[in-house]
This record gives structure tokens, sequence and C-alpha cells, in this order.
């Protein structure tokens, strides 16, 4: 089997997974993380298809829908890329995208860094960003059924990953627990260049938001 032919049965397979997904976090949400990683993969040296394989399966049983289990995604993953002949090596490389990739609150050291992880990593964190971000944002507060915003919780910017992953908080509080990070955690230049761009509009946004709430414009 070539690899084309393994990116494409990966793609068949993945959109199989998610079909019942959480709007923010479905088939579309991987294909942009998909696009995204290959146009930042043009400037860099890289693995395409490494890159590929871990755009693709970087969110296949994402914990957040998986009581917090950190091990189901890595476990799918590695199985579907065994019973499709990929490399025992190339395998490894795209478990730790998986287990590496995740923001996790951001105060965690990431214990694994390759230029590919670099590259999925930032296509990752640019699909939080921008319209699209706000989008997913409210769209997964819904699903969660938490408040939009309540002025009298404060964002919590000092989060554990426990803290992080067990929070309740307003919607417009993961502006500021992660999205509003997110600009300088970038790490190619393709992906600062984005991020910036999409940073700014969050910050229209924003503005735009407290206004209408305290009945400004």
């Amino acid at each position: 089997m070539t690899s084309k032919d393994q990116i494409t049965k990966t793609i068949a397979f993945v959109k199989e997974q998610l079909a019942n997904a959480e709007g923010g976090h479905d088939w579309f949400h991987i294909e942009r993380v998909y696009k995204n990683s290959l146009l930042i993969s043009k400037n860099e040296n890289v693995d395409v298809f490494i890159v590929q394989l871990g755009a693709l399966l970087h969110d296949i049983a994402d914990s957040k829908f998986h009581n917090g289990d950190e091990t189901v995604g890595p476990k799918v993953a590695r199985e579907f890329l065994f019973n499709i002949n990929v490399d025992s090596k190339a395998i490894e490389h795209v478990i730790k995208i998986i287990e590496n990739i995740s923001f996790k609150g951001g105060n965690e050291i990431q214990k694994f860094k390759s230029p590919e992880l670099d590259v999925v990593q930032d296509a990752d964190r640019l699909d939080a960003l921008g319209a699209i971000g706000i989008a997913r944002t409210f769209n997964y507060g819904g699903f969660k059924n938490r408040t939009l915003f309540n002025p009298d919780i404060k964002p919590n910017l000092n989060m554990s990953k426990e803290e992080y992953k067990a929070s309740s908080a307003p919607t417009i509080n993961h502006f500021y627990e992660k999205l509003l990070l997110l600009k300088d955690k970038m790490n190619t230049k393709t992906g600062k260049r984005i991020a910036e761009k999409r940073h700014k509009f969050m910050e229209l946004y924003l503005e735009q938001f407290y206004a209408e709430w305290d009945g400004k414009r």
C-alpha cells in the first residue's frame, strides 16, 4: 500500500469515527487542521506524511469526550495505523504528536518536540483562533451548557492541567484562559503570521461584545 493510499484510508476512517462528533471537534475541524498543516509545511523542513497522519488523527478520540482519558486517542490511532501497515517508526512519531499536541492549560512542559509536531500543533491552534475559533468556543460552551459571560467570575490564568480540564467557567473566560494566549505560543513563521491576524479579530470581537453587554452599542 502506498503512502497516498494510507492517507486516503485514514481520511475515510476519521470521517467515519467522527460522524456524530460535537461540532467544534468533528471531521470539518480535522479537515481545516489538515489543510492548515499542509500550508504551513510548505515553509518547513518536515516529513509531510507524518504531518498528514498527525493532523488527521490528532483528535480521533479527544479526551474531553472520553471522561478525560488521554489514552483512548493514541490507542485507537496506533491500532488503525498498524492495520494499514504504516511503518512502526512513523506510528510512534504520530502517537507522540497526538499525546503532546494539546494545550492542557498552557502551563505544562511539553515532553516531546519535533518539526512535524510544531506544524500540526500550529495548525490545530489556528483553528482555535479568529472567526472559526470564536464559533467553536461558543459551540462547545453550549454543548457543555455554560453561561456566556459572568462579570463576577474572573478568568483563571494559573490553572493546572487538571483544573483546566475540569473548568466550567463562562465561555468568555476561555478567550483569556486559552485563545488569546495562543498567538505567542506558535512554533512556525507561517503559524505566527496567520495567528497575528486572527488574534486581532478576536480582540475586536471582545471589544464589541463588552460594548453590547454594557448597552453602549
